[in-house]
């Protein structure tokens, strides 16, 4: 117990974010980063701004909203940046949620989702997945409360269709549906494109995992200019300068090079489904991902087992305690190089593979 922490903090279990080793190597796979560089102009770019920090960053984040606009067919007003797409995520959890308005997300999700809820003290309505871990959509359709939806889900990584994500939105048009596509460029269907009919959609996004910047914290929203709006009054609430100069420009550089990312998000997905292949030959159930990592029980060895014994081995994946989830790993789509050792020690634990 901290004598010093407020009170109405003294419950909050904080997110836990995966192994960041500084010691030993590891092959590492646990955190859903790109295993490639960020793109040639974003680092070009940022070497530039990085001449001029003594200056503070831009509030408005014009360029950037400008550059995203372009990118994604909807007006710079309809556009926030943030500190990485958990900044925008926790300004949804304080702007849309109340008494009134519970948020509402799976149980098999991103972990943050809690946090939030709880640090911004509104309260919240968890929906179980399917049998299948799939999103059960008709109950989420009428369960009142604002929905936080991953697509793809994490750390399941199976994404709903265009259509499924409709019906979420019209299934109460005076809510606020939240669906959080940090994944989204591995080969999931983004909903973007419905913004413009759908005024209580917000789309977030980050630049973390296909842009290859998870380092440099940069994440945005996309929305009717009444939700941008009330996420804006939020972020000059708290920090007007959230996003520093040199982030700011490489993602604008990131945004000149969009052939780059979608060769790096083409190899991650053609690497993603050589593993889902090799792991069904080891024994492992799989779901269908369309993420960049794949989830995986196998069918004899606990998820506790497969975990230690690939990190003794030197190869770092991710485990949750969950009672539902406990079984399974999730494991980032490495280069073929990292993906092979990953193999090389699961066959070594499992036996050999199957035939």
């Amino acid at each position: 117990m901290n004598g010093f922490l407020s009170e109405k903090f003294s419950s909050l279990v904080p997110y836990v974010p995966g192994e960041q080793p500084k010691e030993r190597k590891f092959v590492k796979l646990n955190t859903n980063e790109s295993p490639y560089p960020p793109s040639p102009k974003a680092l070009k770019k940022a070497k530039e701004a990085a001449e001029n920090v003594k200056l503070y960053s831009d509030p408005e984040c014009l360029k950037l909203r400008k550059a995203l606009a372009a990118r994604f067919g909807v007006n710079k007003d309809n556009v926030i940046c943030t500190n990485g797409s958990d900044e925008v995520l926790n300004f949804a959890f304080a702007a849309f949620c109340d008494e009134k308005r519970p948020a509402v997300f799976c149980d098999v999700t991103y972990g943050f989702y809690t946090v939030f809820a709880d640090f911004n003290r509104v309260p919240k309505t968890v929906i179980p997945l399917k049998s299948d871990l799939g999103v059960d959509v008709d109950r989420l359709c009428v369960t009142p409360g604002t929905l936080f939806i991953a697509n793809p889900n994490a750390p399941t990584g199976i994404a709903l269709g265009s259509d499924e994500i409709k019906r979420l939105v019209e299934s109460d048009e005076k809510r606020v549906v939240v669906i959080d596509e940090a994944y989204v460029d591995f080969g999931a269907e983004s909903c973007v494109g419905m913004v413009w009919d759908h005024p209580n959609l917000l789309v977030t996004q980050t630049f973390s995992k296909s842009r290859s910047m998870a380092g440099a914290r940069l994440g945005f929203g996309i929305g009717s200019e009444e939700l941008i709006s009330a996420l804006e009054t939020l972020r000059y609430s708290t920090n007007p300068y959230n996003v520093n100069s040199v982030t700011l420009a490489m993602g604008e550089g990131a945004l000149e090079d969009e052939d780059y990312t979608g060769k790096n998000c083409a190899v991650i997905a053609e690497n993603r489904e050589f593993l889902i292949r090799e792991l069904k030959k080891l024994g492992f159930f799989v779901t269908d991902s369309r993420a960049n990592f794949v989830f995986c029980r196998h069918e004899k060895l606990s998820g506790e087992e497969v975990y230690s014994g690939l990190r003794e081995r030197g190869v770092l994946v991710r485990h949750f305690g969950a009672e539902r989830i406990k079984d399974f790993n999730r494991i980032t789509v490495g280069t073929k190089e990292e993906c092979g050792v990953l193999l090389a020690a699961l066959e070594e634990m499992t036996g050999g593979k199957k035939q």
